[in-house]
């Protein structure tokens, strides 16, 4: 037992125990906690600067989720062999926190912030993603730290038709939902998750079933708050305010920012020159000598600025570029724009524009995983990339932030659900998004632009998958408000949530969402997902008027490929000693072969850009394998010359006896001069000794009998 440990316990439906302890580990730290379940062990830690830095007017916050290789008993793989920089598994379950505890920040706290989730000890049974969000809102209610939480994180599964909490690998590869869900006591702050094309009902259910259970989580944390001591939390003062500034602002500024949101200006560039010179002439009007601070006019010009929009857009029921509530921006799209990529599309809805590539790939082009937990083979992967021209910046290309990695996995998510089942899809597939153009919702582009390029290429996905944006402005007074579908970047930024759907025809395949506003109302929520179908199913129309379906052929330059099933111990044969034969297919035919055991069968994999290519490799692999009949004819070559005859290899890889007696239908004396090492000749197969196996061949068989001579 570790000395001076204080812990809680919460206890799953199923009996199951999470356990949080703290007090013994990390004590330097602002707040430390050991998160176990199972065997599964994490260390989450919190530490903060006491004061803001100089001109800071946000919450500078890392977190970093890692999973260290000795917690499943591995070393690392690399030169180095210790870890790295993080994963994109990791990045990705890193981004998740963040996403949940970020908004339950008080807005005037800036100081630099640190949460470090270390996966300690795995185990097989527990996911520790969704322990992840309760482990660092764990460290924070243990610190002195202001907070308005505590909030936890579950993972709710729909597996046989009922809802599970935090349910085990082995169940979750029934599940036909699967969900993230971060919450506090009160609301819902992050989603994240995919489905089987499950409907917007489902969903709102499982939504509901996890804050349940998150409710629990969070009125565990405040009793272990109590226990150490720490329900005072420390007094800080980050911001340095002037109401009468801020008054000021407002009554000279409001309604000129009214009047320009109300124009509903169409361009996001003209909209921010009108608002930029609203700014300067106010500015200009103070005289070069004022007093005022240049951050907080900002400041308080950019709350003004967004108060204006948010009472426009609730008053109105209108949106910033002229759009109704429900409109979506004009689309248009095109495939086959890059002709030398396996398959190609670019989509685009209003301002936002994605290009997107599609690459089908060998075997030998999987990517491979070899994380602490996770090890294996994707045959499936999408990256999105979002150079700063897309939205007019300088900025240098320092490779995928986190932002990238996130939102690529979200489209990967949305798109896996309608590829074929492995067994009908030889190929790994590469989908690249590249972002042109962004104004609001470059993830939900990247999905249609993507599901394009997939068909282009001549992928059979079962139906085309289309995402939207949904965001929500409202007012907690009156209790009004509006959603938004297809929001812009500004209204993301202006709104109180940020929720994006994907899904096809039938059914929503992957969602996430990020909320800013205190008890969305289920009701509320619900209409905010049938109104993203209804725009979803809009958007679907669109693009099936650019192509409704995978090509039937694949474009002449793709790689074609053949699978073919052969017993298992012909692999050797086609293998070779120290792979011979096989490199000598390749290196003769320009095909690449792959050939692999499983399930005691040898499963061959033929890839070639050409047809020509591709039969001369299929014929090489069937002689092979081919079993020889008796009474069959073959063409052979002399291998061997003996006293007693010659051997001769009749099919590659096999060699039978050609006995002097039957090569001609005279008498031979010897064997000088009736042959030569090398010669090809026409033999037939006449026996199958049973018990070495060895094959009797024969040449005068295939001659005519001469006529016998009467004495």
């Amino acid at each position: 037992m570790l000395p001076n440990t204080i812990s809680k316990t919460i206890t799953l439906e199923d009996g199951r125990e999470i356990i949080i302890e703290t007090g013994a580990l990390a004590k330097q730290a602002d707040g430390a906690v050991v998160i176990k379940m199972g065997k599964a062990i994490l260390l989450a830690t919190v530490v903060t600067k006491k004061e803001a830095g100089e001109g800071v007017d946000f919450l500078p916050m890392s977190v970093d989720y890692q999973e260290k290789f000795a917690s499943s008993g591995k070393i690392p793989g690399g030169f180095l062999k210790r870890e790295g920089r993080l994963s994109d598994y990791e990045i990705l379950i890193s981004r998740m926190v963040d996403r949940a505890i970020r908004p339950i920040f008080p807005d005037d706290y800036h100081a630099d912030t640190n949460i470090s989730i270390t996966l300690m000890s795995y185990d097989e049974d527990v996911l520790p993603d969704c322990l992840a969000g309760l482990a660092a809102s764990a460290a924070l209610a243990v610190s002195d730290i202001p907070f308005n939480g505590p909030i936890s994180e579950v993972r709710v599964a729909k597996i046989d038709g009922n809802l599970f909490i935090n349910p085990t690998p082995k169940e979750l590869e029934k599940a036909s939902l699967e969900l993230i869900v971060a919450g506090s006591e009160e609301f819902i702050l992050m989603v994240e998750g995919e489905g089987d094309e499950v409907s917007e009902d489902e969903m709102v259910e499982a939504l509901q079933f996890a804050h349940e259970e998150i409710k629990k989580h969070c009125k565990v944390q405040k009793e272990l708050t109590k226990l150490v001591g720490k329900e005072e939390k420390r007094a800080y003062s980050h911001e340095v305010n002037d109401e009468a500034l801020h008054a000021k602002i407002k009554e000279e500024l409001y309604d000129s920012l009214y009047d320009v949101v109300s124009r509903q200006i169409p361009n996001k560039s003209e909209r921010s020159e009108l608002v930029k010179a609203i700014k300067e002439k106010f500015v200009e009007s103070l005289g070069e000598d004022h007093e005022y601070d240049e951050s907080l006019i900002g400041r308080y010009f950019g709350k003004v600025h967004k108060e204006a929009a948010r009472n426009f857009t609730l008053n109105e029921k209108k949106r910033l570029d002229g759009r109704e509530p429900d409109e979506i921006r004009p689309i248009w799209s095109v495939v086959d724009y890059l002709p030398s990529a396996h398959g190609s599309a670019v989509f685009t809805r209003g301002e936002t524009q994605s290009i997107a590539t599609c690459t089908l790939g060998t075997k030998l082009d999987e990517q491979m995983v070899d994380g602490a937990v996770l090890s294996g083979y994707n045959k499936f992967f999408l990256h999105y990339n979002f150079p700063g021209f897309s939205t007019g910046e300088v900025k240098p290309n320092r490779g995928p932030g986190r932002r990238e990695v996130g939102h690529g996995n979200l489209a990967m998510r949305a798109l896996k659900k309608v590829l074929p089942a492995p067994e009908d899809n030889p190929y790994t597939i590469r989908v690249v998004s590249d972002i042109l153009e962004s104004n609001g919702s470059s993830s939900m582009a990247t999905v249609c632009a993507g599901s394009l390029a997939l068909m282009d290429a001549g992928i059979a996905i079962k139906s085309p998958v289309t995402g939207i944006a949904m965001g929500m402005i409202s007012d907690a007074e009156t209790g009004n408000y509006t959603i938004l579908s297809d929001i812009l970047g500004d209204e993301d930024h202006l709104g109180d949530m940020d929720f994006k759907v994907t899904g096809t025809a039938k059914g929503i395949t992957a969602c996430q969402m990020d909320l800013k506003v205190e008890g969305l109302d289920y009701e509320v929520l619900k209409e905010a997902l049938y109104q993203a179908r209804k725009g979803r199913l809009h958007i679907l129309d669109e693009i099936n008027k650019t192509l409704s379906s995978a090509r039937p052929e694949f474009k002449p330059h793709t790689p074609r490929s053949y699978n073919m099933q052969i017993p298992k111990e012909l692999i050797g044969a086609v293998i070779g000693p120290g792979g011979k034969v096989i490199q000598e297919i390749q290196k003769d035919t320009g095909a690449t072969v792959i050939i692999e055991e499983v399930d005691n069968i040898g499963k061959i994999n033929i890839f070639s850009n050409n047809q020509e290519s591709m039969d001369a490799a299929i014929g090489r692999i069937k002689a092979i394998v081919a079993q020889p009949e008796i009474g069959e004819t073959y063409t052979g070559k002399v291998k061997n010359i003996m006293p007693f005859g010659a051997f001769i290899e009749f099919m590659p890889g096999k060699d039978g006896l050609l006995h002097i007696s039957e090569i001609k239908w005279e008498r031979l004396e010897s064997m000088d001069g009736v042959l030569e090492s090398g010669e090809e000749i026409a033999v037939k197969l006449i026996d199958v000794d049973k018990k070495t196996g060895k094959y009797k061949l024969s040449r005068k068989a295939l001659l005519p009998k001469p006529e016998r001579k009467d004495k």
